[in-house]
């Protein structure tokens, strides 16, 4: 049981600790609140995974479910960040966004549950689709170094510790199998920090001074601050995690042979809401389903949900052990964009698969999906286009997962449910394709 817990821990690991360190890095935090950030985000993980497993009352899916925190949250929670006059605010605006968009998910639960049609593949895929996207650019950004004020920063020396982590998690996914294989990123973290102490780019000191036992001080960051744009922009990112969430449950349901009834998924829905609204106290974010352990079930056949409670038990150990939270503060911030790449670039993928699924030969579908993506990168390619736009409101324009969320489902309810919409079957060969191929 514990070392198969471990092995759920370790391939959700570095899932789990980059929405930190890619939120504290745009805040500015030191690399000793940076290491207490990705603490904290480890220990609710692992609270927020007994929910889902264990379970208490009607939350909870009981199913073996590992809950972490979501990268749905990393863009929008960046343009909070980016407008925020004083940093120290940012967190406290964001932490109480996310209490107040984890009540209101928690009561939406059972009514989400039934209306989980609204979220068919096609718009599912290409939120996640631009989950990837929107932090490929968070990967770059690392490759090139820490501080862009430096004289380093993009040097060839830094790129080619970044290619290197690349290079080395690309190898070990590839000429390894089974646990190896499942913590390729972890390991190439390891092995690229190993690489990068040759060229002075590998820090110790976060670990010599971090303490062996620490706790997540409730509101270490201050107490949490209710901005309305900030509460939008992640209600419309706990929209999308439910949805997320209740893809997942359903196929872990079938894997382990207990499909996932509109009681599980809204217990489910409850678990992922509850935990999220606590997160905060514990300075930790928004908390939902890793798909990637659903396909380590798959793999392993190991389908008790202890063994994944087990898990969340060594979450929480490492949450409140400093020292063990630091040793990622370690890592030269070039590996961490290598190993970024296939990181961000897997959601990415994960969307794409989804998509697959969607019925792209459908002329409606191929409408929205072009026309969401397209809404979706305007942040991303032009990040001035709204600079007209009141600063409340660029919160929510400037995080593309919101804004290609909110056009996936509105042109999802316009073309395939609503009346007047072209023929659902309609089929085109190719997108740009005016007219059904199929004749009627």
């Amino acid at each position: 049981m514990a070392t198969s817990g471990l092995q759920h821990v370790a391939a959700m690991y570095a899932g789990v600790v980059a929405p930190p360190l890619i939120v504290g890095a745009a805040v500015g935090l030191t690399a000793t609140e940076l290491t207490f950030l990705t603490g904290a985000c480890l220990f609710t993980a692992g609270l927020a995974t007994f929910l889902q497993t264990l379970g208490i009352w009607k939350i909870g899916a009981r199913l073996p479910f590992v809950n972490g925190v979501t990268f749905a949250g990393v863009a929008p929670m960046i343009a909070v960040v980016n407008s925020t006059d004083d940093k120290s605010d940012a967190l406290p605006v964001i932490f109480g966004a996310v209490i107040v968009a984890g009540v209101l998910g928690f009561f939406a639960a059972p009514f989400f549950s039934k209306a989980v049609r609204f979220f068919p593949p096609v718009v599912t895929g290409t939120v996640i689709t631009l989950i990837g996207i929107s932090l490929m650019p968070v990967a770059f950004g690392w490759a090139q170094g820490p501080n862009p004020a430096a004289d380093d920063y993009g040097s060839t020396t830094n790129l080619g510790l970044a290619g290197a982590a690349l290079v080395i998690v690309l190898l070990l996914r590839r000429f390894t199998r089974g646990f190896v294989k499942q913590i390729a990123v972890l390991l190439g973290l390891v092995v690229g920090t190993l690489v990068a102490i040759p060229f002075g780019a590998t820090d110790f000191g976060p670990v010599a001074d971090a303490a062996v036992v620490g706790f997540p001080t409730p509101f270490h960051f201050g107490a949490p601050q209710f901005q309305l744009a900030a509460i939008l922009s992640m209600c419309v990112v706990m929209v999308v995690s439910m949805t997320e969430s209740t893809a997942d449950m359903l196929a872990l349901g079938e894997i382990v042979e207990r499909p996932a009834d509109e009681r599980t998924i809204a217990a489910g829905l409850r678990a992922d809401t509850l935990g999220s609204a606590l997160s905060p106290l514990f300075n930790g974010f928004m908390c939902s389903a890793f798909a990637q352990n659903i396909g380590l079930v798959a793999m392993t056949r190991i389908r008790s949900r202890y063994v994944v409670a087990t898990g969340g038990g060594f979450l929480v150990l490492m949450g409140l052990c400093p020292m063990a939270a630091s040793l990622i503060a370690v890592v030269p911030r070039p590996v961490l964009g290598g190993a970024g790449v296939v990181l961000f670039g897997s959601v990415a993928a994960s969307g794409i698969q989804t998509l697959v699924k969607a019925g792209l030969e459908k002329d409606n579908n191929v409408l929205i999906v072009a026309v969401s993506l397209a809404v979706g990168i305007i942040p991303i390619t032009a990040p001035e286009f709204y600079h007209a736009f009141p600063e409340t409101a660029k919160i929510i324009l400037d995080s593309g997962i919101s804004t290609g969320c909110v056009a996936a489902v509105a042109l999802n309810l316009v073309f395939n449910h609503l009346g007047g919409g072209r023929a659902a079957d309609d089929e085109v060969t190719s997108p740009m394709d005016p007219q059904p191929a199929s004749v009627h």
